[in-house]
């Protein structure tokens, strides 16, 4: 889908206008041209600009580390934006100058609607320009990240509350493992996003005023906590993750003291059994009246007096 947006000098707002007539256009203050998902014959129509083909290839291809390229006439911003039903970060494109801003992304984004919805509904669209249209979009995308890694912390506080006997170590590591590849799709959207703000901050061909400096750092001081959020998270899976493992494996040391204790009380009852199971015709106390009674009093203090000893020595102690 291609849309369009054309303000012109009278401050009137036209929507959905044909490209090649707001590009013959010389009546307007600027336009915004979003291609939103759009098909293999709107993709075609990104050559209609005249932009440098090596813009136009970064553009169209994906696995494109965000950054901003200056040109003659326009400047070219790859961007991340995170896709709320996936949680990965995906590419938008933006070319820009005082007069045009053309966006490019292959899925729908929420944010970039409410942007575009906000400019075509509201009376103060005539105050606004490119340069605000395209921080808007930054500002909302990453605002929007948020709540999903505030609801990864909500996750992990249920995991931290949970009593390690009500879980099975499989349905945990599951788990961990689900919100650890959450938290990369989001830092991997985060980390070169505030890379970008940071040059754009400190570039002299940004020529931003001081109060759109501002608002830049305000969108990168967001993004500091960004980072700061998810590092803190990963820490709290690890954590998690080796408590539970150690709480396991601390179980399982246990169950094997007391299997090994029982195999070692039984080991002289199996040896002594073992000797008078024999069938030898010859063998003392197999024909005296009390010889059985005997060896199972033998047998019996024996391991009990076993049982006693490790019991001493803690060996059944959880």
């Amino acid at each position: 889908m291609i849309r369009t947006m054309v303000l012109t000098k009278e401050d009137r707002l036209i929507l959905d206008e044909p490209i090649h007539d707001i590009l013959a256009r010389r009546d307007l203050r600027w336009y915004w041209i979003d291609f939103s998902k759009p098909t293999i014959e709107e993709r075609d129509s990104i050559h209609s600009f005249g932009f440098h083909p090596l813009a136009v290839e970064d553009c169209l291809h994906v696995n494109q580390r965000p950054k901003v390229d200056y040109y003659d006439n326009y400047q070219f911003y790859v961007m991340n934006g995170l896709y709320h039903k996936t949680l990965k970060s995906h590419e938008i494109s933006a070319f820009l100058s005082p007069t045009m801003l053309v966006t490019y992304h292959a899925l729908d984004y929420v944010e970039i609607d409410e942007v575009w919805d906000y400019l075509s509904s509201n009376q103060e669209t005539p105050l606004q320009d490119t340069k605000w249209i395209l921080y808007r979009i930054i500002d909302k995308m990453v605002d929007a990240s948020f709540p999903h890694l505030e609801n990864i912390e909500e996750q992990l506080n249920r995991l931290e509350s949970k009593s390690s006997r009500s879980y099975q170590i499989q349905t945990l590591m599951d788990e961990l493992f689900v919100i650890r590849r959450k938290l990369s799709h989001i830092r991997h959207f985060a980390i070169p996003m505030r890379e970008l703000i940071d040059r754009m901050i400190h570039s002299e061909k940004q020529n931003h005023s001081n109060e759109e400096r501002r608002h830049y750092q305000d969108v990168h001081d967001h993004l500091v906590k960004l980072a700061a959020m998810i590092e803190a998270s990963r820490e709290i899976t690890s954590d998690i993750r080796d408590n539970y493992l150690s709480v396991n494996s601390n179980r399982m040391n246990t169950v094997m003291m007391t299997l090994t204790v029982i195999t070692t009380i039984f080991m002289p009852l199996t040896f002594i059994a073992g000797i008078y199971g024999m069938n030898f015709q010859n063998m003392p106390e197999l024909k005296w009246q009390y010889g059985y009674f005997l060896v199972l009093g033998v047998m019996a203090i024996l391991g009990f007096t076993m049982y006693l000893l490790f019991k001493k020595k803690g060996w059944f102690d959880e």
